[in-house]
């Protein structure tokens, strides 16, 4: 179900809740039976989780001033878990 927003010219705003891609460009409006035209709005992004809102704008960033590379970055060596058997044991 999406929620899709219609504005009459005398009541205001309202909100109707319809599967989506079925709602109709113009609806009756329920306090004052007038018609009332389909409003866009924008998606409701306000509960974004933090890690995503930040790569939103790290994307937005480099689409006007994108990070060049001028050299292929070296390989971070991966730390080797020790099993505990043997972690007591002697290093080289």
């Amino acid at each position: 179900m999406a929620t899709y927003e219609y504005s009459c010219n005398r009541c205001g705003s309202f909100d109707v809740k319809l599967p989506i891609g079925t709602a109709p460009a113009e609806r009756v409006c329920p306090q004052c039976s007038n018609t009332a035209r389909r409003v866009y709005s924008p998606p409701a992004t306000a509960f974004t989780a933090p890690a995503v809102a930040g790569l939103r704008e790290q994307e937005e960033k480099s689409r006007e001033n994108p990070a060049v590379v001028t050299r292929v970055p070296p390989k971070a060596a991966a730390p080797r878990p020790i099993h505990p058997a043997v972690a007591r044991l002697p290093r080289p």
